[in-house]
């Protein structure tokens, strides 16, 4: 595989993300090459302080950076020379099977939209992001690139969920749901009851409507939902789980006695942050398109820049855009739409 690397839309400077590439290159034999997109001074800067000398590293300059704040479509409008929109570009014009970036996400999506095609019979591409829970590891789709959604598309993410959740996350019928505000068939809005019942007519492992606590408790591995639902639930558990361990290390640390609880619970509560470590993962696919394209997290580090890699040649090994392909195929002659 020929992987595209934007190394110019992370929080901690391009050097932080090569050094993810380098253990990449290390660790995945069947990496043929990485390619460094960006600023080419900053890069050869970056490589100087590293010791690498491998042939599969190449540097692909790119003079812009479309940055955190800017609009999604100004990286095919405004700047298109930036780092994202190279990267795409290179992809479109197969010099690179998959490209990965931690840049501005928005602009990843529509550059990736616009300048890639979808799957046959797909309308819209979503974001796929892995959650764990103490017994199981689940798909939430999509994250955050539509918000907002038909059921269609809501039907469409049920099985690309369900062919990601089989060849990447290892579970053999992977159990698939809607997020509703209640478990009954007739709860939800048009969108959740009208994708329910395309849902019900694909053959997937269709456990029908699940509510907000029921991710946690190992009742689903797909959870399907529209951008705007998918985006806010990420944030909101990310940031539970920052919070929380700040939390307890302040109320575990507030006297001796509770210093000498925690250490002896210090095994436990090094096991608890190694599942819910976000580095685990490094970031999202955006499925649904004739590429492999993975959103890195913004603050992403080495580590998470490595197991992004990993992530994305895992994808391209299965060659799940394929089986998607067929899967959605089968999918749109069974589905009734009105």
């Amino acid at each position: 595989m020929r992987i595209a690397v934007d190394v110019m839309g992370g929080d901690h400077g391009c050097g932080v993300i090569v050094d993810g590439v380098i253990q990449a290159l290390n660790q995945l034999a069947g990496l043929e090459t990485a390619i460094l997109v960006g600023r080419e001074p900053d890069i050869l800067k970056a490589l100087e302080t590293r010791s690498i000398g491998s042939s599969r590293l190449k540097i692909q300059h790119a003079d812009e950076v479309l940055a955190m704040d800017d609009r999604p479509m100004d990286a095919v409008r405004r700047k298109k020379d930036c780092s994202i929109t190279v990267g795409v570009n290179l992809l479109k014009q197969g010099e690179a099977d998959a490209f990965l970036s931690p840049g501005n996400t928005g602009g990843v999506v529509t550059a990736s939209t616009v300048k890639l095609r979808r799957l046959p019979g797909l309308e819209r591409a979503g974001i796929a992001t892995v959650l764990p829970t103490p017994q199981n590891d689940f798909v939430l789709l999509d994250a955050g690139a539509n918000v907002d959604s038909k059921p269609i598309h809501l039907a469409h993410y049920a099985v690309m969920g369900n062919v990601y959740a089989r060849e990447i996350l290892g579970i053999p019928n992977p159990r698939v749901g809607i997020l509703s505000v209640g478990t009954e068939d007739i709860k939800g809005n048009d969108l959740t009851l009208e994708a329910f019942s395309l849902c019900k007519q694909l053959d997937l492992n269709f456990v029908g409507n699940v509510e907000g606590h029921d991710l946690f408790s190992n009742r689903v591995d797909v959870v399907v939902c529209d951008g705007f639902v998918g985006n806010v639930v990420l944030k909101s558990c990310e940031s539970l789980a920052q919070n929380l361990f700040s939390w307890l290390r302040e109320e575990l640390t507030a006297g001796p006695v509770r210093k000498i609880g925690a250490l002896m619970a210090k095994g436990a509560f090094r096991t608890i942050k190694r599942r819910m470590d976000p580095d685990a993962y490094g970031g999202a696919p955006l499925l649904g398109l004739n590429s492999n394209v993975f959103i890195a997290h913004g603050s992403a580090g080495a580590k998470a820049v490595k197991n992004a890699i990993r992530m994305t040649y895992s994808a391209f090994d299965h060659q799940i855009n394929q089986q998607m392909t067929e899967a959605i195929s089968v999918a749109n002659e069974k589905m009734e739409i009105a």
